[in-house]
């Protein structure tokens, strides 16, 4: 239901109508569709807090996000606007880190143990690997798919929860004739990780999943909470829309006013949970993870009874940016209501009808520039970040958005030619860096001594061992026996396993690491914490990073930066587990130090900035082929996904927005040669361009175009006389 008299006398002046009614609206499942900018964040976090000061106990509120940070300042929020201390015991985190903290918890009802180790997906990549080497397919004299292309279809194919012919037929129909090897390897993939106790990220949505439906566990995980609140319900895939609905019970509704016992033997609906969706269709832009948009659209099918509340107010961008936006989004796939979804454009796609507006009328149009090539719009682009710099928006309120990472290749140089400092995300992971993941495989061993791809890491890290003596020291600290590998940390530190002579004084060293960190060595009086473990494990690291990177200096500060991380756990477990279900991004090197006034521009992939806001905004490449991606030309679900994606560019932008089209493009970008192709403007532009103030920069001159001068000057002459005078 929903409050009916919202207006002036509201506790809750500081909301709009539409967000008051999302705020207090009780007793039914609610899905929020909430604009780009519309104050999403603060609808439900004063939701929350409403919800603290009706009553209901905090612990039992669940606010379920998509990276940390989210969760993080979400639940920060909700700490500071609350008047009652007892906020802070929110649930709060990622699909994934909720999961791994509830197996901790029922895993054993599910076969696992409480000391299960995480991988990621590098770990995961790696592990597929040893088991397709294992099963003989790295070995075959005719091409067999790469372990990340394995990895990448098993993925898929789970979180899509599709049949892999299907995935195969779709996604990689060139690795289609490799079904049957595929089982092979997905069905010992399996049984690798459940014989020494790993989860992948799939496995910990599966494990999730299965509870809520198993006989005895089901009702208890219902039973854990009485408010589910989730943000960027877009971006869920099938097994996380499966895992809200077997939280809630919506999936097996009980007879009216049935109830069932608690936990703590209080009596309370066996439905589960009353679940609050807030997401917005139109940037439904992950597809490629397996992020179905279809569960938005389905929101009130899953659950019968479901209202829906739009937020069109946006608080972020002046009039003229929405009206692109709006119209670019309309000129695409079809506006239909939540109530009419059958409408779909030449894509296949359809949203809920919203038209975003603001309060803020005035400011400059968008600016649609056209461009020689590339590296036109790269010098155009350094000069409209420093011209927006003089007139007053700082390097750090400004963002060059791009589809691809390479599409900034060519500004970075001109950056770094003009000394204007950035930092680039949407490229690698802090936590794949080579270095980084030899520290965590360490203390992965300390908290799961059977985790085999942990040991044979830290293993290969020492002098003169090899595939051949890791082989034999597995096989002499029983890493493969199931019921022997939990021991294989105490064999190691007891000097079982005899390494090369080379490693002698390295695994000395680590052996005693190992035992101080797990409180047993002989100065230890107590397991010292995460930060202490991980500078106790930095000797060994000194020992053997210089036989291994060419900077080890560089890496060893970076593992010194690790250990200030780990000084805000107090838990080994937990720290390994919440970096690796959502670790920190890395950012590119700098063009230069940053200046005095510590500002920097922001380059970023559209997909890393989702979410973000910039003063000025400055869109590259906006042509076919790029936006939208040639990749996806001939799909249509694909086609939609990319509109979205340059409708959540545009709306970052806050007060002014460029989006640039070079018009052709270089084949060798950085040969000797000229050869290039022309480009069309974006098809998702054209139709909207009388929204734009167009504009060109200055044109490089065209090396192929024949300039004529003023009478002759002598050159085939003088050639003609130069080349007679070698044979004369």
């Amino acid at each position: 239901m929903f409050v009916d008299d919202l207006s002036t006398d509201s506790k809750r002046n500081d909301l709009n109508p539409e967000q008051q009614r999302a705020v207090f609206h009780r007793g039914t499942p609610l899905l929020v569709v909430a604009g780009a900018g519309t104050g999403k964040t603060k609808t439900l976090v004063t939701r929350v807090v409403e919800l603290i000061e009706e009553g209901v106990d905090p612990n039992r509120i669940l606010l379920l996000t998509f990276t940390r940070r989210a969760a993080s300042e979400m639940l920060s929020r909700v700490a500071a606007a609350s008047d009652d201390r007892s906020a802070q015991r929110v649930w709060g985190g990622t699909f994934h880190a909720i999961a791994n903290r509830l197996l901790r918890n029922f895993g054993q009802s599910a076969g696992l143990s409480p000391s299960f180790t995480v991988l990621d997906h590098a770990d995961s990549t790696d592990l597929m690997g040893m088991v397709r080497t294992e099963e003989g397919f790295g070995e075959r004299s005719k091409r067999f798919p790469k372990k990340e292309t394995v990895a990448a279809i098993y993925s898929r194919t789970v979180n899509s929860q599709a049949k892999l012919a299907d995935v195969l037929d779709v996604d990689y129909p060139w690795c289609a004739e490799h079904l049957d090897d595929l089982k092979t390897i997905f069905t010992a993939y399996t049984a690798r990780k459940r014989k020494h106790q790993v989860l992948d990220y799939d496995d910990l949505l599966l494990f999730w999943r299965a509870l809520t439906t198993a006989p005895g566990a089901g009702p208890a995980m219902r039973d854990l909470f009485d408010h589910i609140l989730i943000d960027e319900y877009q971006d869920t895939n099938p097994i996380q829309s499966d895992i809200i609905r077997g939280m809630a019970g919506a999936s097996e509704r009980p007879p009216e006013g049935a109830t069932t016992p608690g936990l703590r033997g209080h009596e309370r609906p066996t439905e589960g949970a009353t679940v609050c969706a807030v997401g917005d269709d139109a940037q439904a832009i992950y597809g490629f993870r397996s992020a179905s948009v279809e569960n938005m659209w389905a929101f009130t099918e899953h659950f019968p009874g479901a209202s829906v509340v739009t937020l069109e107010q946006n608080y972020r961008s002046t009039e003229p940016i929405l009206a692109v936006a709006n119209a670019v989004l309309n000129h695409g796939p079809s506006t239909t209501s939540e109530e009419d979804r059958a409408g779909s454009d030449q894509s296949g796609a359809s949203h809920f009808g919203k038209e975003l507006w603001s309060t803020r009328t005035e400011g400059t149009k968008p600016r649609l520039m056209t461009h020689h090539d590339e590296g036109a719009q790269s010098s155009s682009v350094a000069d409209s970040i420093l011209d927006a710099r003089e007139r007053g928006i700082d390097l750090r309120e400004q963002a060059v958005l791009f589809r691809a990472g390479h599409h900034s290749d060519g500004l970075e140089l001109e950056l770094t030619r003009r000394d204007i400092p950035y930092v680039k995300y949407g490229g690698l992971k802090y936590l794949e860096a080579a270095h980084v993941k030899d520290l965590l495989s360490l203390l992965r061993i300390l908290d799961n001594p059977a985790d085999v791809l942990a040991w044979h890491r830290v293993l290969s890290m020492m002098e003169g061992v090899g595939p051949a003596t890791i082989r034999r020291l597995s096989d002499e600290l029983d890493l493969e026996d199931p019921e022997k590998a939990p021991l294989a940390l105490a064999r190691f530190i007891d000097s079982t396993g005899k390494v090369p002579p080379a490693a002698a004084a390295e695994a000395e060293e680590l052996r005693a690491a190992f035992a101080d960190c797990l409180g047993t060595g002989p100065d230890s009086t107590a397991t010292p914490p995460p930060a202490d473990q991980v500078e106790r494990l930095g000797p060994f690291c000194e020992m053997v990073f210089p036989n291994r990177y060419e900077n080890a200096a560089a890496r060893l500060a970076d593992i010194g930066q690790l250990g200030a991380t780990a000084a805000a756990y107090q838990s080994r477990q937990r720290f390994l587990a919440e970096l690796t279900l959502d670790p920190p991004g890395k950012t590119s090197e700098r063009a230069g130090p940053p200046h005095l006034d510590d500002d920097w521009l922001t380059l970023s992939t559209v997909h890393s900035a989702k979410g973000g806001e910039w003063s000025a905004v400055h869109v590259l490449h906006a042509n076919d082929g790029n936006m939208p991606s040639d990749m996806a030309l001939g799909d249509k679900a694909g086609m939609a996904e990319e509109l979205r994606l340059l409708y959540v560019a545009l709306t970052r932008a806050k007060d002014e927005l460029t989006v640039n089209v070079p018009l052709r493009f270089h084949v060798n970008r950085f040969g000797q040669d000229d050869r290039h192709v022309y480009a069309q403007m974006s098809r998702f532009i054209e139709p909207v361009r009388e929204l734009f103030d167009e504009g060109a920069s200055s044109a490089t001159p065209d090396p192929e175009q024949i300039i004529e001068l003023d009478g002759k000057v002598g050159v085939a002459d003088e050639v003609d006389t130069l080349l007679a005078s070698l044979w004369d």
